[in-house]
């Protein structure tokens, strides 16, 4: 009898455990949002991990350049935007279905990439956003064929479009930069301008509370750590292969959404298995050959 050995590695062992992590964010953030406002809940979030980031990073950060400072600056706003939006949601949509909606950001890249910069997607992205599409519409909750989104669920989808952004600057800021200085610079610049944005939209500081302060210090901390295993593990891992067990995001928060309550239908639970589905198809890149013994297969 043949034996087919798993074989997975410490490297690749660490992104599952802060895929798992991640799942769990959106519980915590959610728990948050019923004593936070979201801009500040952010801000002091992003405060936290930047601070950490600089600390652990303090030999590099003395060779921080203007361009690096600019860099940073443009992601943070990204990522200001992404969670700021993520984290209103989830007062009014559950934590299972921010995960799923969130998860969109994979192939909302290739997408955006070809209306801003004009690279044309591949097939597999174009199936994978084909998939997100019809996922999307089962979990928002189809009503006589149309799509129908909630105020909470419209806010989530905007703030995956920001992290699609916030992908896309990071690789075009890639080549001249220190990543571990950019992170930093990134994480301060959004908490900065999440807390500046509060007065605009008229959220103000909210009474302390230990919940929102436990989740706010918790997730700071978290961030920091997911940053500092990612630039370690994906030094060995491929990126593709990465990306098949960031996958597994939306299904974490599905499941700790599910022990905390979480009740989706059975057509929402599909159509957040179609947006795992998408994100693992937009980036599988098959072989040229084996198209080419499809294609044989085929006649």
């Amino acid at each position: 009898m043949t034996s087919f050995p798993i074989s997975i590695s410490r490297h690749e062992l660490a992104l599952v455990s802060i895929t798992m992590v991640w799942g769990a964010t959106f519980l915590i953030v959610q728990w948050a949002m019923q004593h936070s406002g979201a801009l500040f809940f952010v801000g002091v979030r992003f405060l936290i991990a930047g601070a950490m980031a600089a600390l652990v990073f303090r030999k590099a950060m003395r060779g921080l350049t203007w361009r690096e400072v600019k860099a940073g600056t443009a992601i943070g706003t990204a990522l200001f935007l992404g969670y700021a939006l993520q984290s209103h949601g989830l007062k009014t949509i559950t934590s299972s279905q921010s995960a799923f909606i969130t998860a969109l950001y994979v192939p909302m890249v290739p997408l955006l990439q070809w209306l801003v910069l004009r690279r044309r997607p591949s097939l597999m992205s174009w199936i994978g956003i084909g998939l997100a599409f019809v996922g999307l519409a089962l979990l928002a909750g189809p009503d006589a064929g149309h799509l129908t989104l909630s105020a909470g669920e419209v806010v989530t989808l905007v703030g995956a479009l920001a992290i699609a952004a916030e992908i896309i600057m990071i690789g075009g800021f890639a080549s001249g930069v220190d990543s571990r200085r950019v992170t930093a610079v990134q994480l301060l610049a959004g908490g900065t301008m999440s807390l500046a944005a509060m007065p605009l939209v008229g959220e103000a500081v909210p009474a302390f509370h230990w919940v929102w302060f436990s989740c706010a210090v918790g997730l700071g901390l978290a961030s920091a750590l997911i940053q500092l295993t990612m630039n370690w593990a994906q030094k060995v891992v491929p990126p593709t292969r990465a990306t098949l067990i960031y996958a597994g995001e939306p299904v974490w928060g599905g499941i700790f959404g599910r022990i905390a309550g979480d009740r989706l239908p059975p057509l929402a639970l599909l159509g957040g298995a179609l947006i795992v589905a998408a994100v693992i198809v937009s980036e599988w890149r098959p072989r040229a050959g084996m198209w080419a013994r499809l294609r044989g297969k085929a006649k």
